[in-house]
């Protein structure tokens, strides 16, 4: 499995997005969801799930959330951090879901589009308690049944190919592509040359019909 990035960086990465999410809700007094679009839009989700440097390691969490507001345009009072013992569900919830993007390599964007924020804090119990692989494992269960689609069939649907006129632009065989939007077969296992083939007949990259929750 591909991973978002080098695991070196996973501990603390699970650590800031924790925090930020902590101090966006109780000390900045944010929505979470509301929050955790601006983190989103503004391009820094992205930047952190690829593993840049200095996000995911080169700030605390709090030093994030103030980034999030500044690149958002948000102006307001850098408010003190009211630190706690314990850890919050919010915590939980970004602590937990750095794991989960690292594990998948889905962009944060693509994640709560089909798990929206507030599902992924329902599940603070009792996945808090177990094992972060059972969390990974619900999250996936989730995701898949918000997306039964396949990348290849979206992509498909995107440029208005029937897959027969896919077959034909491609030259990847028709039963094939049918095997891969039923999942019948996994696209993941393809040969490089379909891949290839696919990609340039719908204007990708190879690794976009590649399924990172199968």
């Amino acid at each position: 499995m591909i991973h978002a990035y080098d695991k070196v960086y996973l501990e603390k990465a699970r650590t800031v997005l924790g925090r930020m999410m902590d101090y966006a809700v109780y000390d900045l007094q944010f929505d979470l969801a509301e929050f955790f679009n601006l983190f989103v839009t503004t391009g820094i989700a992205e930047r952190f799930g690829q593993g840049d440097f200095s996000v995911i390691a080169g700030m605390s969490g709090v030093e994030l959330a103030c980034y999030v507001l500044e690149q958002s345009g948000i102006a307001g009072e850098r408010i003190r951090p009211n630190y706690t013992t314990d850890r919050s569900e919010e915590y939980w919830c970004g602590w937990a879901m750095a794991y989960y993007q690292w594990e998948t390599a889905l962009e944060f964007g693509e994640i709560v589009r089909y798990v929206p924020i507030k599902t992924i804090l329902s599940l603070y119990s009792p996945y808090h308690e177990m094992d972060i692989r059972q969390f990974c494992d619900r999250m996936n269960e989730l995701y898949r049944f918000a997306k039964p689609e396949t990348n290849l069939k979206c992509l498909r649907q995107k440029t208005g190919f029937s897959q027969r006129q896919l077959s034909e632009v491609s030259g990847v065989p028709l039963r094939t592509i049918q095997q891969y939007e039923q999942r019948q077969k996994s696209i993941n296992k393809a040969q490089a040359e379909y891949l290839v083939k696919l990609a340039k007949a719908l204007c990708c990259h190879a690794e976009d019909l590649i399924e990172k929750v199968e």
